[in-house]
């Protein structure tokens, strides 16, 4: 009994360590989950042409393990997924929106 309860206090306690970065800064080093999609950096290609190649590229980019696009009017679902990439396109195949979930 003694045992099991050092081995619950020992994983409640693990989820305080907190890493550091290494460098002179307090700053925790933040570390993203494998497959966890990330598209602040992927807002440039807003306007470009939404194909098969363009898809591969962006779920490269994000990081993402899942690629859902989602054309004009079409209606999806609200659940999130945090390694799900989202791209909307218009009519026109030009990509109008880049989220993850």
């Amino acid at each position: 009994m003694k045992l099991l309860a050092f081995a619950l206090v020992a994983v409640a306690l693990g989820g305080c360590v907190s890493v550091s970065n290494g460098a002179d800064s307090d700053e925790p080093l933040k570390v993203r989950p494998a497959g966890e999609c990330d598209a602040s950096n992927l807002q440039s290609h807003i306007g470009h042409t939404a194909s098969a190649q363009s898809g591969t590229k962006l779920l490269e980019l994000s990081g993402a393990s899942t690629l859902r696009w989602v054309p004009p009017r079409t209606a999806v679902t609200m659940d999130y997924r945090p390694d799900r990439l989202t791209v909307s396109y218009d009519d026109d195949m030009a990509i109008t929106r880049i989220t993850c979930g």
